[in-house]
Parts: C-alpha cells; structure tokens; sequence
C-alpha cells in the first residue's frame, strides 16, 4: 500500500499544480484567489482570480473548485476546497497526481512530500511532529 506524507517541518500541502491535477482526476474543475482588498484596511474583502503561474508565487491564496468571476467579495464554504485526501493518504487520485509529477513538483510551498509503501494488511496511523509524519503501525497499548 502506498502511503503520503510530508518529511520536513512545516506541514502537508500540495503545490499549486498539484492541486488543479488533483482536482482534475476527482472531476473537479480549479481556480485561484489572491485577496487583493482587505476589509480593515480598504473597508471591503476583495479577492481576485490568478493564474496558475501567479498561485506558484504566492503563499497564501485560496483554492476553489467553483468559479467566482474575476473579483468576488466573498469566497463561501461551497466553493472553496478542502483537502479532501487529508484523511486518507493512501487515496487513489492523490498517488497518482504525485507518481505523474513527481514528489518535488507536488510538494507545497512547506511540504516534501514522499510515497512511502508499506504492507498491504497493516492497519497504521500517521504520527506527526511540527509538521514532519512518519507512518507507524497501530498496535495496543496500556497504561
């Protein structure tokens, strides 16, 4: 069984092309917002949609799986997206996305992400430090 975890401080996060790969096999289409208007500052949220090539750039944008326009105000729970392997690491989709373009290439802005394989059979759970996870077998315990 193929595993994904992120092996460096920091945390779990897919690069931009990633994610619109990601979402393009589980049949969703993708779009990008930078806020460019902040309501403390200029009195209104405004965020804009960028290229792929400008959410490469950023470290905070919002991914969306709905398009808003070119300028939206608001950016709702219905359109944007959650990780929705985060629970499941083994998903499918997710080591494919990362097979076909390489763990460097999908690995977010904080994140090395690597394919581990483990035993098909083991029942595991994803342990994790400031970021960095390692796969361990779950097993009982007592006090």
């Amino acid at each position: 069984m193929k595993i994904v975890i992120n092996t460096c401080y920091g945390g779990f996060g897919l690069s931009p092309r990633a994610t619109e790969l990601y979402l393009n096999k589980i049949g969703k289409e993708c779009f990008f917002y930078k806020q460019t208007k902040f309501k403390h500052k200029d009195g209104v949220n405004e965020y804009t949609k960028i290229s792929l090539e400008e959410a490469k750039r950023f470290s905070f944008y919002s991914t969306c799986t709905k398009d808003l326009g070119e300028t939206c105000n608001k950016i709702n729970n219905d359109s944007y997206w959650y990780y929705s392997f985060y629970e499941d690491r083994s998903n499918k989709e997710l080591i494919e996305t990362i097979e076909e373009l390489g763990e460097s290439e999908s690995s977010g802005q904080h994140a090395s992400l690597e394919i581990v394989e483990i035993p098909d059979g083991i029942e595991w759970d994803i342990d994790e430090y400031d970021g960095v996870e390692s796969i361990h077998e779950i097993h009982r315990s007592w006090r």
